[in-house]
């Protein structure tokens, strides 16, 4: 089961990253389609076309030219199509980055389109071959032979036609989707809204259960004192980068062998042979086949995905900011998009109560202890990167000085907006070595001096949530907004 569960997270993976199945699956229905609609025109023959005086009936050599066309156009439809989309993300992700290709690959939308185009052609084939002319029974003798019926599947015919209608729809649509799809501002949008869906999908999902007291509030609990002393070290069997660790099936192995599981390595991480993935006591009852049970539980792949890594998708907006502040690019626009992006994770982030380290079973017995990603990772991730090329860009700079400032208005807890200053103490200080510009220096200290009001003065910051904004007023006169 366990074998069973990996393997099917594995091809699902590789199914959603693909190009090929949604298109795949278009052609397997119109391989049906072709069949019942030449059984169809067996059935009921060719006469009904003839009461119907608007509709045309077509010959054998009437119905072959209109697949034909149908079928040959729509195959080189596809060959343009298919270029314009390698050329798009080619272009495209040589100046986002190449680690938002599979983004492009999963748009649905470029995949029907494509699916829309084969599998008019490969319907238009599947009914091509079954047209045939009336033809003689004794071919040596045909002034006195009968005549075979011709078969003209005039219903598949009818339906071919308004495929390919329905294709030159779509191909005004891919035409529309393709530019729009690509624009910079579409594609931060999309990774802030994935990574926002997978922070509101991920946190919720827990490994086994929180330790609860008899009032019901849960307790802290650390591990044993013998652990590190009687634990056995778990290799990974591979190297790659873990996509994804089953948590429920671990501690079920847990609970059923008696063991305390320590995860040292998280989704995201880059693992080989050599690399320490889980930790396990008593090391007594681990023999060679639990071990590989234990092992296969953490899947490798080649390259990082968003499954359960978090940070993945994190780093593509800050990849996507510091290619814009670069000075090839130098778009600091860009990179202020990305920042608002960020903020909205980090906000959402911030909302989450985080799971215990510790895990119990239904017998409230610890049995896994995995450190879930905090908030403090998180704002490093963004900040500690994208720090040294902010710096040196005046709008990128004041952007970070009014994000960090909108996220301790946003966070709960006091040592929360204690180390979102220390990100903004270490903003100014680089800036005042990195910015020429006194203007922008004085201007960074004053948002930088209103931050620190809002982190002392409690009064203040509920007065300025309470209005929706905590910089000066000139501050919000230099930025286009409203004066007050």
């Amino acid at each position: 089961a366990t074998s069973m569960h990996v393997y099917f997270v594995k091809i699902w993976q590789a199914i959603d990253n693909s190009y090929w199945f949604v298109p795949s699956l278009m052609v397997s229905a119109v391989f049906v389609l072709s069949l019942v609609t030449t059984a169809v025109d067996s059935r009921i023959g060719s006469q009904w076309v003839e009461d119907l005086h608007w509709l045309s009936a077509n010959g054998p050599a009437g119905a072959r030219a209109v697949l034909s066309t149908v079928a040959g156009s729509m195959i080189t439809v596809a060959g343009v199509t298919f270029s314009m989309t390698i050329l798009s993300i080619a272009q495209t992700t040589s100046q986002v980055g190449p680690r938002l290709m599979n983004n492009f690959m999963r748009d649905k939308a470029n995949q029907f389109s494509l699916g829309v185009f084969i599998s008019t052609f490969i319907y238009c084939l599947l009914v091509l071959r079954t047209v045939r002319n009336a033809e003689t029974e004794s071919p040596g003798d045909s002034a006195s032979a009968d005549l075979a019926a011709a078969f003209v599947p005039h219903v598949a015919v009818f339906v071919g036609v308004l495929m390919a209608i329905v294709s030159v729809g779509v191909l005004i649509f891919f035409v529309h989707h393709i530019p729009e799809s690509m624009h910079i501002s579409n594609i931060i949008a999309r990774v802030g809204r994935g990574l926002n869906k997978q922070i509101d999908s991920q946190f919720p999902d827990r490994i086994g259960e929180p330790h609860r007291e008899e009032s019901g509030r849960p307790v802290k609990s650390g591990l044993p004192k013998s652990f590190y002393s009687d634990a056995q070290s778990i290799y990974c069997t591979g190297a790659g980068y873990l996509e994804y660790i089953d948590g429920d099936e671990l501690i079920q192995l847990a609970s059923k062998h008696d063991l305390i599981l320590e995860v040292v390595s998280m989704a995201g991480d880059f693992v080989t042979e050599q690399t320490v993935i889980l930790r396990a006591s008593p090391s007594h009852r681990i023999d060679d086949a639990l071990r590989g049970k234990l092992s296969a539980l953490f899947v490798r792949g080649v390259q990082r995905n968003a499954t359960q890594d978090l940070r993945f998708q994190v780093n593509q907006l800050v990849e996507v900011a510091i290619r814009a502040l670069s000075p090839g690019v130098n778009d600091p626009f860009t990179a202020t998009n990305c920042m608002d992006w960020l903020q909205s994770t980090l906000e959402n982030f911030a909302a989450r109560k985080l799971p215990d380290a510790q895990r119990y079973d239904h017998e409230q017995k610890l049995r896994v202890v995995a450190e879930p990603l905090s908030f403090g990772c998180f704002a490093s991730l963004v900040f500690d990167q994208l720090r040294p090329y902010v710096v040196s860009d005046r709008t990128a700079s004041m952007k970070m000085m009014e994000m960090i400032g909108n996220l301790v208005l946003a966070v709960p807890t006091t040592s929360t907006r204690r180390m979102l200053a220390r990100h903004a103490c270490a903003l100014r200080r680089e800036c005042r070595d990195a910015l020429d510009d006194r203007r922008a220096l004085s201007s960074l200290d004053t948002r930088y001096r209103s931050l620190l009001r809002l982190l002392i003065d409690e009064a203040h910051r509920a007065q300025a949530r309470k209005s929706g904004n905590w910089l000066p007023t000139t501050e919000r006169d230099m930025h286009g907004m409203p004066c007050r």
